[in-house]
């Protein structure tokens, strides 16, 4: 019987697999999570995958005592009245005890992730300021460490304390360009409601809240293209507050800067108000986030 069971199931796993793409599958050996591109995504990983094997051991025992009950005290005549039970110590203790258990468990893991996931260098490689507002991104990379203040940033030639930024809008999705195996330190801003800022390969995500500064650090490990998305409702136009995410190498990254200073996208302090940003993207008081 066990044997004829194991092969029925074999049989109808094969079946639904059969029926799914090479994507469906890599998604369902990833437990529906995406490929781990940070240093951190393992953490997240693993505390996805352990929670989907209590929750299945769970679901097993659970589904087991109700066949188990279905069979054992089922109605083996029309006329029987089966055995009244108004109390069970042991299995209300069981159930009370279990779950308790199962919640101090899932909560000691939840933390000690956490704790890896949100722990501060105090020495990242780079900092990136961002700013999130309804509805777009603006990414403002501190660069140069020229000892004159008043350097003018252009070129290669960056003043000290300066920044580089890259700002888009409703029309136009801003990239954000980082240099791989580099942590990162990303210090969220935001002038008008909350937000959420994340990017789904990197597992880690943070809230970015009016009034005060959140900090999040990352370290891309794989180069390539991902995307990002705030993930806090937001607003009437929340769903196009998207933004890319470019993983290069060091040398890309350092060409990357001096484009975005050649091309004037350069600035004493970061752009962190809503207003400065619509002006330096050239929009309009009307324009609510699109290009003119």
């Amino acid at each position: 019987m066990q044997r004829t069971l194991r092969v029925a199931l074999l049989g109808v796993t094969m079946l639904v697999l059969a029926g799914c793409s090479e994507a469906d599958q890599h998604q369902i050996r990833n437990l529906a999570m995406p490929d781990r591109a940070s240093a951190e995504g393992p953490y997240t990983y693993e505390l996805w995958k352990w929670a989907w094997v209590a929750a299945m051991v769970t679901g097993v025992i659970v589904w087991g005592l109700i066949f188990y009950a279905v069979v054992k005290f089922r109605r083996r005549s029309d006329d029987e009245v089966p055995r009244q039970t108004r109390y069970n110590l042991p299995l209300e203790v069981f159930y009370t005890i279990a779950p308790v258990l199962m919640c101090v468990v899932f909560f000691f893991h939840t933390v000690r992730v956490q704790d890896e996931v949100l722990n501060l260098d105090p020495e990242p490689d780079m900092t990136v300021e961002v700013l999130g507002q309804q509805w777009s991104w603006t990414f403002n990379h501190g660069v140069g460490e020229q000892e004159n203040p008043s350097a003018t940033a252009t070129g290669d030639d960056f003043a000290y304390g300066s920044y580089v930024y890259t700002s888009g809008t409703g029309a136009n999705i801003p990239t954000l360009v980082l240099p791989v195996d580099q942590t990162i330190q990303f210090n969220l801003h935001s002038p008008d409601v909350i937000h959420d800022f994340g990017v789904p390969s990197f597992l880690v995500k943070m809230d970015v809240i009016p009034g005060r500064v959140n900090k999040l650090q990352v370290t891309p490990t794989v180069e390539g293209t991902y995307a990002g998305k705030c993930y806090e409702l937001c607003g009437v136009s929340h769903s196009r507050m998207l933004f890319n995410v470019e993983v290069v190498s060091q040398e890309d990254y350092d060409a990357y800067l001096g484009e975005l200073a050649d091309a004037g996208n350069t600035a004493e302090q970061p752009l962190l108000g809503g207003d400065y940003v619509r002006e330096q993207a050239g929009l309009d008081d009307d324009s609510e986030g699109h290009s003119e």
